[in-house]
């Protein structure tokens, strides 16, 4: 096969043995490294199809892979798996001022895009962390979330159109710019968020949007989670506007933020909820009056509003500390999960209580994209304690499940979330995910493993 595959793509776009980087032997998830047997680097789609059909044709599992920025190990390859990278696949193709639209190769990072949009007097409604090695196609075969959820929806509902790849090397296409196409079944919408187990995605059509005028940030602290629900149900009648931003962080969390990091402290540190706020404004003053009239209700303790980008950057700079955890403290387990809101309350206390009774000793946070359910949990436990991960996501897990929640908000199931999938999805539920795979991948080598696997606590 892979003698096939240099003849056909060409040897620099077959690479094998040592000559594979690190980088295409594991994601972000840690996870243990593994060489594939190959890494295929096309330039095309049809280089795509190509590589697809002979590996269908040799029953070969393979493993697609982007900016590398998974936490669930769905880009990490397997033993004996052909990783197929997107790399060289970049470029942004096509900015339509008139349909609001943007076209992009999937191997183009997350942050190109972006700045392509604004160029253009635009914005794109999807940003996260990893903004700068990400991928559109990685975005689209997650369906990230990010920080802007709450007014632009997850991935999917800023997709128009898509081209992939199927695995037995059929290449399909809706390159659709249209707001409205109700013709039938939506296969995009299947594979958007499918991991790269029904196909891989190789450019997408992404919806564009005006740049809000005027945005005000705050950041504001409340007595606990039911003031901070409360808060966001209050703004969201008061700023016409609407809100784009409503993160949370914890106490644990911001203790660490300007106690052990020594980042600014725009607040004091109190047992309290410290939100991050941006909303769109029609004047300077929409966001501090709101604020104004719930800090005379008492339904905030107290807030900052941001005078200038570098204020602004500061305050951010809090939410983003935790990408500099690992300067600090032991590595990370991190969990992505969703809590119904009305169930927030609950959940925040039940991990307190569980987290600080099986690890006494560990520092810990929660944070997140509260408006949007989203809760993301960080343990920093001593790494050499015996079967470490899997006593974490039974505590972080058992909660989730208690409080009719998702293992999942955002970052998808890859390998690691592949055997808790039955606490958040029925049998019948199953068993049409089965079918689909079926239907699209009847061999099986497109990503195995990843979401469908065998499945704990059902």
């Amino acid at each position: 096969m892979i003698t096939r595959l240099n003849k056909a793509l060409g040897a620099d776009s077959v690479i094998t043995g040592a000559e594979i980087p690190p980088r295409n032997w594991v994601d972000a998830s840690g996870s243990s490294p593994v060489c594939p047997m190959a890494l295929v680097l096309p330039r095309t789609t049809e280089e795509v199809a190509i590589a697809l059909v002979l590996a269908s044709e040799h029953g070969q599992s393979i493993v697609p892979q982007g900016g590398m920025t998974g936490l669930v190990a769905g880009a990490t390859p397997g033993e004996r798996e052909l990783a197929i990278s997107l790399e060289r696949m970049t470029g942004v193709e096509e900015i339509d001022t008139v349909s609001g639209t943007i076209t992009a190769l999937a191997g183009t990072p997350l942050q190109v895009v972006q700045e392509a949009a604004e160029e253009a007097g635009f914005m794109l409604g999807i940003d996260l962390g990893a903004r700068g090695s990400c991928t559109i196609g990685g975005i689209v075969a997650t369906n990230a979330g990010g920080n802007q959820v709450l007014r632009y929806g997850m991935t999917r509902a800023n997709v128009r159109g898509l081209e992939a790849v199927l695995a037995d090397g059929r290449k399909v296409s809706s390159m659709n710019k249209m707001m409205k196409n109700n013709t039938g079944y939506d296969w995009t919408q299947l594979l958007i968020g499918s991991g790269g187990t029904l196909g891989i995605v190789t450019r997408a059509t992404l919806a564009l949007h005006p740049r809000p005028a005027n945005v005000g940030s705050a950041l504001v602290n409340v007595a606990g989670t039911a003031e901070a629900l409360q808060v966001l149900r209050e703004l969201g009648c008061r700023l016409p506007g609407g809100l784009l931003v409503f993160e949370a962080m914890w106490r644990e969390f911001y203790d660490i933020a300007v106690g052990t990091m020594g980042l600014d402290q725009p607040l004091p540190a109190q047992d309290a909820v410290f939100l991050l706020i941006e909303a769109a404004q029609g004047n300077d003053s929409e966001l501090t009056e709101a604020l104004g009239s719930l800090l005379e209700k008492g339904s905030i303790i107290d807030a900052v509003i941001a005078q200038s980008e570098a204020e602004r950057q500061s305050f951010w700079a809090l939410r983003e500390s935790v990408y500099e955890y690992d300067q600090h403290f032991p590595p990370a387990i991190g969990f992505d999960i969703s809590i119904p809101l009305d169930r927030m309350i609950e959940a925040v206390e039940m991990l307190r209580a569980r987290v600080s009774h099986v690890f006494p000793d560990a520092p810990w946070v929660v944070f997140g994209h509260l408006a949007d359910s989203n809760l993301h949990v960080n343990v920093m436990a001593n790494p050499s304690q015996p079967d470490l991960r899997n006593r974490v996501e039974a505590v972080i897990y058992g909660v989730t499940s208690d409080c009719g929640g998702s293992i999942s908000a955002e970052h998808g199931i890859g390998r690691m979330k592949a055997p808790y999938l039955g606490l958040t999805r029925s049998t019948p539920e199953l068993d049409l995910m089965a079918e689909i795979k079926q239907l699209f991948d009847p061999d099986d080598i497109l990503s195995p493993g990843r979401i469908l696997g065998s499945v704990r606590g059902k």
